[in-house]
């Protein structure tokens, strides 16, 4: 590769090596800061579980941003607040009432799973009907969505708040508790890394097999190759290392699926090349006869249905439904959208890239709460990283340019 080549390379993916270049850094920072304690599998277990709430909407939310004219959800963090308390007071109100009454004779380890069944299906419903509510008013009512959601955010906040009483709901099942802090066995997390790695190559000679059938570019076989070997290792070391201290979490497996499911959404379907289309140029989207309201709906809908999912592991991460529950969280999903190269005029942005942001924020807070620093230090940190990566993206369109 001559320097031209490498050079244009560089310019059209550097976003992407200074997003990983900056992992690397706060990683290393950190683990120096600790006397690497940072990289024990104890915390590094824990900081990938602190990331999957936040991770969850914004995955979510880079469908939002990408749609362009300047939409985001404001009003997630109290979404999922509310979804959260809503499944605590099932839990602890609702259910030990009403069910031992309807199950006479059922153990009540059965009736603790079934309570849980039913709670994460209505908190899913809840989430949906969020979703649907706000989506009617931005794409059927063209109210815009930074008001809508805006007052959403304060809408949500005052059903928490109406739930909880000003009181902290408990007990919760153990069936919920462990969709948020079991693990898988060890045995079951190798054989799952297995069949991923298979499946990624499995996935890498197919798609070279599309692209020579319908007269794609189909790039040189070992640079496939090379990518295919680097997800492969982060997997395999990623479960080995968590299997060192107690396996794959659950919420990191579930993570896992959504952003599978989501990152097809976005690649391999009408409705996520009309997602792109619209941040690109949403009058030519229009006029090519894309229906803009019915995905302006979808994708708010997707994003109610993600804070119901946020909701039911927040209420199984704290074993509670808490008056502060989902606070700031809209702050952390945009922030880690937009750290993963989500561009906030619309028309890019990744599911993965949402997740390495996610990460990049989650091993902020993880590193800075080892060292023991101060909150407010935390909290002016995390603001000057937001702005750095605004202007990552300006900068990365400027090389573009």
């Amino acid at each position: 590769m001559d320097s031209t080549k490498l050079a244009s390379k560089l310019r059209t993916n550097f976003r992407t090596y200074s997003m990983i270049l900056a992992l690397i850094f706060i990683w290393l920072l950190f683990g120096f800061l600790t006397d690497w304690i940072f990289f024990s599998p104890r915390n590094l277990s824990n900081l990938f579980r602190q990331m999957t709430i936040i991770s969850f909407l914004a995955i979510g939310m880079v469908l939002v941003i990408v749609t362009g004219n300047g939409n985001i959800d404001l009003s997630v963090g109290s979404a999922t607040g509310l979804t959260s308390a809503f499944a605590a007071y099932l839990q602890a109100n609702i259910w030990p009432t009403v069910l031992p009454n309807l199950l006479h004779g059922v153990p009540e380890t059965s009736i603790g799973m079934i309570s849980t069944v039913l709670t994460v299906i209505l908190t899913l419903i809840v989430g949906l009907l969020i979703g649907l509510w706000q989506g009617t008013l931005i794409a059927r009512l063209e109210i815009p969505a930074f008001i809508v959601t805006l007052g959403g955010m304060l809408i949500f906040r005052g059903g928490v708040l109406g739930i909880t009483q000003g009181k902290t709901i408990v007990p919760i099942e153990d069936s919920l508790r462990l969709i948020a802090q079991g693990y898988i066995s060890k045995n079951i997390g190798l054989i799952l890394a297995l069949i991923t790695v298979i499946l990624i190559f499995y996935s890498t000679f197919n798609t070279r097999k599309m692209q020579r059938t319908y007269g794609f570019e189909v790039k040189p076989l070992l640079n496939d190759l090379l990518k295919a070997v680097f997800f492969s290792i982060l997997i395999l070391g990623y479960v080995l290392i968590m299997n060192d201290y107690r396996g794959i979490q659950n919420p990191v497996l579930l993570m896992a699926v959504v952003a599978v499911i989501f990152s097809y959404l976005t690649k391999n379907t009408r409705f996520g090349r009309y997602v792109y289309a619209l941040g690109g140029n949403k009058e030519a989207t229009r006029l090519s006869g894309v229906n803009i309201r019915k995905t302006f709906f979808r994708v708010f809908v997707l994003m109610g249905l993600l804070t119901g999912v946020a909701g039911i592991v927040l209420t199984g991460y704290v074993a509670a439904g808490t008056i502060g529950g989902g606070t700031g969280y809209e702050l952390s999903a945009i922030a880690s959208c937009v750290i993963g190269g989500t561009s906030l005029l619309g028309g890019e942005g990744t599911i993965i890239g949402a997740l390495v942001g996610s990460l990049i924020m989650a091993s902020l807070e993880n590193g800075m709460s080892v060292m023991n620093m101060n909150i407010f230090w935390q909290y002016i940190i995390k603001g000057l990283v937001l702005i750095f990566a605004v202007y990552m993206d300006i900068a990365s369109k400027k090389m573009k340019s």
